[in-house]
């Protein structure tokens, strides 16, 4: 997310499904593989021309002004948090102060 490149997911197994549905419905910053296929290939195989497909749709369909622009707002968004100051930087601040004391973040900057 930081590097502002939008996603094309192709959930496989376990959690990937829920992360390609957050990604692609919640977060809007990508598009989703169909993963059968109309020769409804075995699950997993997705042949070149669907990928290719998907790429062009990503990059110049109708919905890739859209994807851009959440990319590019996720993305300074989430380099933002990691910055000296940002949420998740001072979250990990705390959770040092919390494991190793009070003080013990200065140690490690």
């Amino acid at each position: 997310m930081c590097a502002g490149v939008a996603i094309l997911a192709m959930p496989l197994m376990a959690e990937q499904h829920l992360n390609a549905r957050m990604v692609v419905e919640e977060i809007g910053m990508g598009l989703s593989l169909r993963l059968w296929p109309r020769n409804m290939a075995p699950r997993g195989v997705v042949e070149a021309e669907e990928v290719a497909k998907m790429v062009v749709e990503l990059m110049e369909g109708e919905g890739a002004k859209r994807v851009r622009k959440r990319v590019k707002e996720v993305s300074e968004c989430a380099y933002g948090a990691t910055e000296e100051g940002g949420s998740s930087s001072r979250t990990l601040d705390l959770l040092i102060d919390h494991v190793c004391g009070e003080g013990a973040n200065k140690v490690f900057k």
